[in-house]
């Protein structure tokens, strides 16, 4: 994959911005996006959704936080997910879509999984 100096500056000045929110948790599918944010270098805490069971128990769960940063991926079941927790969610929690547009921005749509993230790495060290 092609990855432009833009690209990698703009994720980093990505990851800065992600780790200087306070009082926020990062939520992902699952265990390989976790990984992938760790790789490019996220600090702050992350809940992956698989973990949790069922929509409801999610919901449940992640409403005690102050603000949930959504990065699902932006495939048909990451989408369905995204507009599940908006439903459930947008009265009880702060939901920051974001950063998820972000990334779709500075990557020009070339990352459709948080997981692929992980190319980056090398780059951003």
């Amino acid at each position: 994959m092609l990855v432009t100096e833009q690209e990698i500056f703009e994720l980093k000045n990505f990851v800065l911005q992600l780790n200087s929110i306070e009082n926020s948790v990062v939520v992902v599918e699952g265990k390989r996006d976790s990984y992938a944010l760790r790789k490019l270098g996220y600090l702050g805490k992350i809940l992956e959704f698989h973990k949790f069971g069922g929509m409801v128990t999610f919901a449940d769960s992640v409403a005690k936080y102050e603000r949930l940063i959504i990065l699902f991926d932006r495939d048909k079941k990451g989408r369905m997910l995204t507009g599940k927790t908006i439903q459930l969610l947008q009265r009880r929690t702060k939901i920051d879509l974001s950063f998820k547009r972000r990334l779709r921005e500075i990557t020009k749509g070339k990352i459709m999984y948080v997981e692929q993230l992980v190319c980056y790495e090398s780059y951003l060290v």
